[in-house]
């Protein structure tokens, strides 16, 4: 399946291990890693799931596909801007949401929109605008609660 990583593009280092960790075990599991493209969570959750052989997207706010971080396979340009953030969760099956700000915010609102499972690790606590946000607290909870999340589904 693919799996929209949404976060902050400026982050911690323990932040940076986190969304690494993500992309690794999403990887590990032959999902592919729908993102942002840009740097921060975008570019860690990319480089956790390439050293795991994994597939990334990213889906870019601007009009070159070139801004893509290296660990980007398919990046694609929108020139969109923040506008963006509504195609991010668009493209993925299920989304995990981790630590972010305003653009993750909207990107998880999107994700209600479109009726795609949300799992946070470390992320907004949205429970009381309508949305079902599992909470999680390890990479390994995040991927398999989106996984328990869509069995079944076609």
């Amino acid at each position: 399946m693919r799996v929209s990583v949404i976060g902050g593009g400026a982050i911690t280092d323990e932040q940076t291990a986190r969304a690494e960790a993500v992309g690794r075990e999403l990887a590990a599991r032959g999902h592919t890693v729908v993102c942002g493209g840009r740097g921060g969570t975008m570019e860690a959750v990319c480089r956790g799931a390439k050293t795991e052989g994994g597939t990334t997207i990213g889906i870019l706010p601007g009009d070159r596909p070139g801004d893509a971080n290296e660990y980007v396979d398919v990046p694609i340009a929108t020139g969109l801007g923040h506008a963006r953030n509504a195609l991010v969760p668009l493209n993925g099956d299920a989304v995990i949401a981790l630590t972010g700000g305003v653009g993750t915010l909207t990107e998880i609102g999107f994700a209600g929109i479109y009726d795609r499972p949300v799992v946070g690790l470390e992320t907004h606590d949205v429970s009381e605008i309508g949305i079902d946000l599992v909470t999680v607290d390890s990479p390994e909870a995040a991927v398999d609660a989106v996984e328990a999340a869509l069995e079944g589904e076609p």
